[in-house]
């Protein structure tokens, strides 16, 4: 089945693109979607326990957001380092700008280390071999998303990883799960498994059919212990749409522990093998994942309470609010 991207358009006020986080990590409004219906229910993210049932296991991405934006000595050049490269040592392959300063063989220096621009891939990234290690955490920043609109604050380094970040690898949060405190965690049955978030689960659809689109491959992890967890649940609960896609990229019948990459893009009419309900944030429009949550529950169904989102004036994007796609019968 094919379909126009421009079926996934939506009308947002630039005023409801929340470009800082709420005072309170679980303090977002949750928009509830009963994913058979499209029943409707306000609520708030702290009333999340109480939406799941005896059985239930709740998944999320442990992934940690790298301080991945850097700018060259001279202040001339942004890099995006987006993952290392195995062509060899020191090389990483990144985005940059301007790119007319990112042309092949063109110098960088960041700190004392030295590079060059080896190759370039057809998507303008970079391939740049550097004569010493760059050290991310000392010189980067975290890569908060362009449409905040600011740079990243000292705020960011705590509210911008998850309060479960454990393996460094991505250069974009897994939003959902930025809602989550210990304590909520404490009261959930709860497993994680690795997904590196890259850049290319943003990129926009620039393609009129969908099935144009060519998704970008990240790794992922699904530790024994989280197979084993998800394989005796009654309902599998996705936090975000980074574990919506690993787990929907496996085979058929139980979860296996194993690490890959995938390239999955899901979008209506999939369907869903593994997952049964999604946490979710609200997504830019036309995006790949609008298209996810769309083939969740229905695109006239999401698009519906879309409207009813920005009706009510809730937050959108990383630090917005969330969206609980629940199974039949809540």
């Amino acid at each position: 089945m094919s379909g126009s991207t421009s079926e996934y358009a939506y009308d947002l006020p630039a005023e409801l693109i929340a470009s800082h986080p709420v005072p309170q990590r679980d303090g977002a409004r949750m928009l509830v979607v009963d994913r058979e219906t499209g029943a409707l229910e306000h609520s708030h993210f702290t009333e999340f326990p109480r939406y799941l049932r005896e059985g239930d296991l709740v998944v999320l991405n442990d992934t940690r957001v790298l301080h991945a934006r850097i700018f060259s000595n001279d202040r001339k050049v942004e890099l995006l380092f987006l993952r290392e490269s195995p062509e060899g040592h020191c090389h990483w392959i990144c985005l940059g700008k301007p790119g007319k300063r990112l042309r092949l063989g063109a110098r960088i220096e960041i700190a004392s280390a030295r590079g060059e621009v080896i190759s370039i891939g057809e998507d303008g990234e970079r391939t740049i071999a550097f004569d010493s290690k760059v050290d991310l955490e000392q010189h980067g920043e975290l890569p908060i998303p362009p449409y905040m609109n600011r740079p990243a604050e000292a705020d960011d380094e705590a509210r911008y990883q998850t309060v479960f970040a454990r393996d460094p690898g991505s250069v974009a949060a897994p939003t959902a799960g930025l809602h989550f405190t210990p304590e909520l965690l404490a009261r959930i049955p709860h497993a994680f498994l690795t997904l590196h978030v890259g850049v290319g689960t943003f990129r926009p659809v620039t393609a009129e059919r969908i099935e144009d689109h060519r998704m970008h491959s990240e790794q992922y992890v699904i530790p024994q212990e989280t197979a084993d967890r998800i394989n005796a649940a009654r309902r599998v609960i996705a936090v975000g749409t980074t574990v919506t896609r690993v787990l929907e990229s496996q085979p058929p019948g139980p979860i296996r522990a194993c690490s890959g990459s995938t390239d999955i893009f899901i979008r209506p009419p999939h369907t869903f093998r593994h997952v049964h309900a999604l946490l979710t944030n609200f997504h830019l429009p036309k995006s790949t994942l609008l298209m996810l949550v769309s083939a969740m529950a229905g695109r006239e169904r999401i698009l519906e309470a879309y409207r009813v989102a920005v009706r009510e004036r809730y937050r959108f994007f990383s630090y917005g609010d969330c969206m609980w796609i629940a199974p039949g019968n809540g």
